[in-house]
């Protein structure tokens, strides 16, 4: 069974945001994801300053099987993109919440709790019924 922390909140489409201390949200990929994708050997992240759309294709994600869209799961701007994956993708691999988050974002007040995004049992509940 996939790795699902209670702090998150989590999309259909397999990411997960955290709030951070200052109210930006952070963004990446959830293990369950990272497992299906395989191993890593590129990540594109966006840039600082992009303003993006809920839903739109934001990051890029790609392994020896596929290349596969990140969606962001708020509007808002792009305040850091994890510099590191460049370097070193497979982080999203070995640490999915941790140093392999994929993109920051500040959002409106309450963009979160409005967003509809699941809870961690929502989303547990989501792998099941996918057979994950």
């Amino acid at each position: 069974m996939s790795n699902v922390p209670a702090d998150l909140k989590y999309t259909k489409s397999h990411e997960w945001v955290r709030t951070l201390a200052d109210g930006t949200l952070e963004i990446g990929i959830t293990d369950h994801a990272q497992h299906a994708l395989g191993d890593l050997v590129f990540v594109e992240v966006p840039d600082a300053g992009r303003v993006v759309k809920a839903g739109e294709p934001c990051a890029v994600v790609e392994s020896v099987k596929a290349a596969s869209d990140v969606y962001t799961p708020l509007d808002g701007e792009v305040t850091a993109g994890n510099p590191r994956l460049a370097d070193v993708p497979e982080t999203v691999n070995s640490e999915p919440y941790g140093a392999g988050w994929l993109w920051r974002l500040r959002s409106r007040p309450g963009a979160l709790a409005a967003a509809g995004l699941m809870s961690a049992a929502e989303y547990e509940k989501l792998l099941e019924a996918e057979g994950g």
